[in-house]
This record gives C-alpha cells, structure tokens and sequence, in this order.
C-alpha cells in the first residue's frame, strides 16, 4: 500500500529539539489551576501578554477568544446571526428541546462518571448509557436549547458543573477505567468529548454567564484531555477509536496552540491520522471496516482537522488531500440510482433502515473540493451538527450548486472486495452490490453475509439489507445470515461464536467469520459476472461456491453451489416481502407502482418459507435429500403487471430470454438454457451442437455463446477451470480452436465456411 504522508504544518516543532524524547509538560495526570495556566505558555505568547511579570485571568481569557475567532471554525462573534439562519434551515428546537430534557432529566449536574449508579428516576444507568454520557452529545443540545430557551443561565451552569463533576471523579479516580470495558477516557469517547466541548465553548464565548473563569476552566480541561489522548496513543492501534480521538488531539493542538506541548500533540495525531489513512483506507478507497457508517465516520473524523489546518493556513499535503477525496468518491461508485447507498455491515444510522442516506456527507464533500459530480448527491444543506462547523462562504456555495450525473458502470473494490453491478444512473435503473470480504485486522463490524447480495430497481430495495443498533436486544439476530440474501446449510450461520464487548454495552461480535475467495471478477457490455466460494460450511462437510450473472439492463441469474459426501438441507435467504402462492419455484414482492421482483427457481426445489423479525421479512427456498445441488435462480426486476413472469404460461419466459428452449442440442435432462437471439447462457452442459459446430468441455461447466453469423464467443462462466475445444463439420470434424480456460475466460473465433 501507498504510504500517505503526514500533513505538513507551517509550525516550528522547537520541543522537538529541547525534548528528545517527547515528554510532555502539561500533566495528564490532572487538571490546571486556572491560576497556572499562564506558566504553560510558550514564551513568545508569554512575552506578548505579560506587560507585567503576571498575566490576569482576564487577560488571558480575552486573549483565547481572540485567538477562537480567528481559528475556531467560525467567528464566535456572529452565533445570533448563525442561529436565525440555522433555525430557519433546520426548524429542529424541539428537538434539541426533547433531547436536552431528556439529558438533564436523567443526570444531576454532577452527576456520577463510574457504574453503577442510578438515573434521577431511581433507574439503573447501563453501559450503553454511560457510553453516550462519556461522550456528551447530548450537551451540545443543551447548549443550542439555551439560545431557544431565552438564555437561561441555568443551561450554561449545567454544562459548567457536569465538567467539573467529572473532573472531580478524575482527581478521585472514581471514574469508569479502560480496562473496565467502558472507559470514559478512552480514546473514542474521549475524543467525541473533546469535539463536543470545543463546540459548545465557542457558542458560549460572547455569553456574560460564561465568565473567564469559566471559559479558562473549559481550557484546562481540554489540556489534560489531550495530554492524556497523548500519552496513551504512542503507538497506531487499528480502528475508527483512535481515530476519533487523534483527530480531536490535532483541533486542541491547533485552536490552543499558544501552550507548550501542542506541537507535540499535533505532530503524534497527524502521526496516527497519517498511519490510519495509510493502513485503513484500502488502495481502492474504502475504509477497512467495510461499513458505509464507519466510512461516512472516518471523513468527518479527517474533515475537522483538514478544516481547521485550512482555516488556519496551514500547509496540507497532496497526497493526504487526495486520500480524503477517494473517500468521497467511493460514495459515488457505490450509489444507488436514488442517490442513497446500500447498507453494508454495522451501518447503525436509522436502525432496520434498507438504504443509508449520504447526502449530508456529499454536501460536505462538495465544498471541501467543489466537485459537481459530489454536488449531484449534495443538498442546499449540510447535516444539522455539521453547519456548526462550516465557514459562512461554504454556506453561500450551498445556494447554487453545481452537479453533474455520475457515469461509473459495473466496477470492483478489489481490496474492500465489494463488486457493484450496474445498469445506469436513471432512477428505475438497476444496481446490485455483492460483499465478497473480510479484513483480517478488525472484523468487529462484519457481518454473517459472505457472499451476500443486496439489490435496487424501479427506486425500491428489492433485495435489502437493513441497519442496526447495538443496544437492541436482537442485534445478534439482524448482524447474522437469516436476515441477508445469502446460502445457508442445514442450521448453520456463517456469523459463529457470538461474544458480547467486555464493558457490556450490546455491540458484539462473531469470532469465526467464514474466510472468502474471489475466483473471479467480470464486465462486459454483455454481462457482468462475480464468481467465489467461501469455506463457512466446511465444518458439516459442505463447499459452497456462489456465481452472479447479471445479464445487461435485464436481470440476474443466481447459481449456488453444494458439494458434499453427505445428504444435507441447502437453502437461499432472500430479504424483503415476498409472498409464495405460486409454489416454491416463484415468490413475488410487488410495490405500490406496480413494480416488483419475481424470483424464479430455473431447476425445481423443494419448499419454501417465510419469517420476520421486526417488520422485515425473509424468505427461505431450500432443497432436500441431496449430497450436490445447485440452485439457479434468476432475480428478475419488472415495472408494470404485464412485465411480470407469467406464472400462468407453461413455457417460461423471462422478458425477450426462453428457458430451455434452444436450436442448440445439448444434455437437455440435466443442463440448463436462457435463449435469446444470436446468444444463450449453459449452465452444467458438457457439449453442445449446433448444425455441424461442435463445443465441448472436459466436464460439466457453465458457458456464454453468442454466435452472430460466421463470428463465435464463448465464455467459461463456471467455477474452475476447463479445457475447451470446438470443431467443425459432421464428418471431418475439423478442430477450430482449443484452449484451457479459467473462469471468466473468452474464446472469440471467425468460423471457416
């Protein structure tokens, strides 16, 4: 992989030189006296303040907020201004009303910082809990509800003494720990904290309840934060965790960087910043998580500090800037029709939701580069928590943004692993998206759907997956097999092994995860064709290979295959609502425009069933008594009654292809054959003839064959290799060509007259 190089800061590191080895100044082992905080600053701030030998509070405080208006992400001068405009775009003060109640209904001001301890309402706090009170989100509507709620000193005096509870806990060591599993100063939630406080700092700073003192206790708190992000992160540990962290790190290096020891914080986060976008953003521009939320996560964990050096003016490196664009750019390639994106893994937004909305990190991405291909997917405005980190002439460009339609076709992640098959960009074209990955550092986000499928057309999820949430009961259940489109075995799951995290907060995660091997990856402007295999059922004795087709702006076909020395139960999972009237071979979901999805079984199974959990519902096709078998299954998307399959038809028809009705002649008792034109696809035949042109193989595989006159393609759509040979003549046999073909493999011949 590449190596990203760090940003490069205008900043002479002179602690570098006096302090070889990196120790810090400011202790991490508790909070500054306001009163010490001046001995703490460089000496060139010293010189400029001290007129005298001492510097007042007041000083120093008006000092800071000079130094916030011109390095915060806006001037803190104009949030009345910021307000009017905010409410006006956002309209949401009850629900920073409900949110902040609902905060201060459930913590005292001081409250407590280690379990276990009760809520106001006599109730137990939980680990999830203390999680989020950790990282203080919910202050930051505290703080937004002060300005709604006439400025009510009350709100200020509770943010006020909820840092100082903890800060008390911190002195006394009564605060929940690391290694307890719920570390209120570990790096994420420390870091979110950090972030959280920076913001409702800079609201407050022109507020007359938000005395100097105040102000200048909230910067001594943010000092001993980062001296401790500091001292516990020397060294890269792989995650979005640290991440958060090391960039909440860098924002006080640069805001506060008047103090001694902040070129030193800002030289270890860009440090850690640099190794995860060098470790953890694949080379094809996905996060290592594999996780549309923990993607979306790590561009905003990278947008603060970029934001902030840029505002600042300083020096940003091409390299880390492209790297932070890949980000945005895989978003687009990963799009649906819709301009949402599919879910992939712990997405964790709007639990049980079947697409993730990107346009609030498009928008973002559209103004860091003003990207029109980024605007396509932007709105005239950003999320609600972002606009309080945007400049006002990044909100003027959100009044006439540029766009333009994205014109990716079929591509690959060959790194992430994800394969994305294509129709277009119109609103009812079709797209499917197939996970054929694991990272083998920190699968915790992965979920139980190895080799799974999800799917759009006609602007619904007719093949969805949904989102999660860690504090639900049934996570396990929404995290495993049985709610993705995926094979199964007999009972098992891929996702083996459940283990709750140690602090108990509900997330959780599989310790055997089936391995993955993408045998091959192919697009072209007839077909697009994924191929792989997985070792999830090895332990019943079961191989399983998965093989997707999409036939161009038509439909897919689906082949999973089972080989085994034993009788088993082999089963495809399909999400959605399908109903099965017709029998086991067709289930159908329809929605409201008389579009829907039929799925078809093109060699006969045994049953079919149905289950849900949630409001979402699964369908289980599955067939019996059988050592090997293989399910071939076309997804065939329709718009309108008349373009369904027509169940009624004894020939099976799907749109313009036949099935098993061919002018080939081939093993017709066990091969199967979509006909249509000059091209057929061949799935387990062996050898095929056609008025004296003879195709064989050297076994059983599957084949694409267009013949278009004197002109013949053929392509090994199968599972492994085969030796191919094709002659002409009755009599004379003449060889035309023989090849050994790997999956994916083409032969194009002219045949002679």
């Amino acid at each position: 992989m590449k190596c990203a190089r760090p940003l490069v800061f205008l900043i002479i590191m002179m602690s570098c030189f006096w302090n070889p080895i990196g120790a810090q100044n400011i202790p991490s082992d508790r909070i500054l006296d306001v009163k010490e905080l001046s001995q703490f600053l460089k000496k060139d701030v010293r010189s400029e303040l001290a007129e005298s030998r001492k510097i007042s509070d007041d000083q120093l405080a008006t000092y800071f907020r000079e130094k916030f208006s011109e390095r915060f992400f806006y001037d803190y001068r104009t949030v009345n201004e910021r307000f009017a405009l905010y409410n006006k775009l956002y309209s949401n003060q009850s629900h920073h009303q409900n949110r902040a109640m609902d905060h201060m209904g459930k913590y005292a001001d001081s409250t407590q910082w280690v379990l276990p301890f009760n809520y106001l309402n006599g109730e137990a706090v939980n680990a999830y809990a203390l999680r989020h009170l950790a990282r203080q989100h919910k202050m930051v509507d505290i703080a937004l509800h002060y300005f709604n709620n006439g400025r009510d000193p009350k709100y200020i005096r509770y943010f006020e003494n909820q840092q100082r509870s903890l800060n008390r806990a911190f002195d006394l060591g009564q605060y929940e720990k690391i290694e307890d599993g719920n570390g209120v100063y570990e790096v994420f939630r420390s870091g979110y904290r950090i972030l959280n406080w920076l913001w409702i700092h800079n609201l407050f700073l022109n507020e007359e309840e938000y005395s100097n003192t105040d102000q200048l206790q909230t910067i001594a708190t943010l000092l001993q934060h980062a001296a401790h992000l500091y001292e516990h992160n020397d060294k890269f540990r792989p995650g979005n965790h640290q991440t958060r962290g090391m960039s909440a790190l860098a924002l006080v290096a640069i805001l506060l960087r008047d103090f001694e020891d902040t070129d030193l914080w800002l030289e270890r986060a860009m440090l850690r910043l640099s190794e995860h976008l060098d470790k953890e953003i694949n080379d094809d521009g996905f996060q290592f998580e594999r996780s549309v939320h923990y993607h979306m996560s790590d561009i905003k964990n990278y947008f603060y500090v970029y934001q902030l050096a840029t505002i600042s003016q300083l020096e940003v490196d091409d390299e880390w800037t492209d790297k932070l664009r890949t980000l945005f750019t895989t978003l687009v390639k990963i799009a649906y029709p819709d301009k949402s994106a599919p879910v992939l893994q712990d997405d964790t937004e709007i639990p049980w939701g079947e697409t993730n909305d990107i346009a609030g990190v498009m928008t973002l991405g559209y103004l860091l580069f003003k990207d029109p291909e980024y605007g396509y997917f932007a709105r005239n405005r950003v999320n609600a928590g972002v606009y309080w980190f945007l400049q006002q002439s990044q909100l003027d460009l959100l009044e006439d943004i540029r766009t333009k339609k994205p014109t990716y076709g079929s591509l690959s992640f060959p790194n992430t692993h994800y394969y994305i098959m294509r129709e277009g960009w119109e609103p009812n074209d079709k797209v499917m998206v197939i996970s054929a990955g694991l990272d083998d550092q920190k699968p915790d986000h992965q979920h139980g759907d190895m080799l799974g499928i999800q799917a759009m057309a006609n602007g619904h999820p007719i093949l969805p997956n949904y989102q999660v949430r860690y504090s639900l009961t049934d996570f396990d259940l929404f995290k495993n097999s049985m709610v993705k489109n995926v094979a199964l075995v007999d009972e098992e799951l891929q996702g083996k092994e459940w283990t709750s995290n140690k602090g108990g907060s509900g997330f959780g995660k599989f310790r055997n995860l089936p391995n993955p091997k993408v045998i091959t990856w192919k697009s072209n402007k007839d077909f697009d064709l994924f191929v792989g295999s997985h070792d999830g059922f090895e332990n019943v004795g079961v191989r399983h290979q998965r093989q997707v087709i999409y036939i161009k702006d038509d439909f897919w076909i689906l082949k999973d295959n089972f080989q085994s020395d034993a009788e088993h139960e082999y089963k495809q999972i399909f999400q959605g609502h399908y109903t099965h009237e017709e029998g086991p071979d067709l289930i159908r979901a329809s929605f409201p425009e008389a579009s829907g999805c039929d799925i078809v079984q093109l060699k006969s199974i045994d049953k079919v069933s149905g289950s849900g959990a949630r409001g979402k519902n699964w369908t289980v096709l599955s067939k019996t008594g059988e050592s090997t078998f293989s399910f071939i299954t076309a997804l065939y998307p329709y718009r309108g009654y008349n373009n369904r399959i027509d169940e009624s038809i004894k020939d099976l028809h799907l749109g313009e292809w036949q099935v098993n009705n061919s002018e080939w002649t081939y093993n017709a008792n066990k091969a199967t054959v979509l006909t249509k034109t000059h091209e057929a696809y061949f799935f387990d035949v062996q050898k095929l003839d056609r008025e004296g042109l003879n195709i064989q193989t050297s076994k059983p595989t599957d084949l694409y064959i267009k013949l278009d006159g004197k002109e013949l393609s053929v392509h090994l759509l199968g599972t492994t290799n085969a030796d191919l040979m094709v002659t002409y003549g009755e009599d004379t046999n003449i060889l035309i060509a023989k090849k050994e073909m790997k999956p994916g493999d083409q032969l194009e011949i002219h045949i002679p007259k």
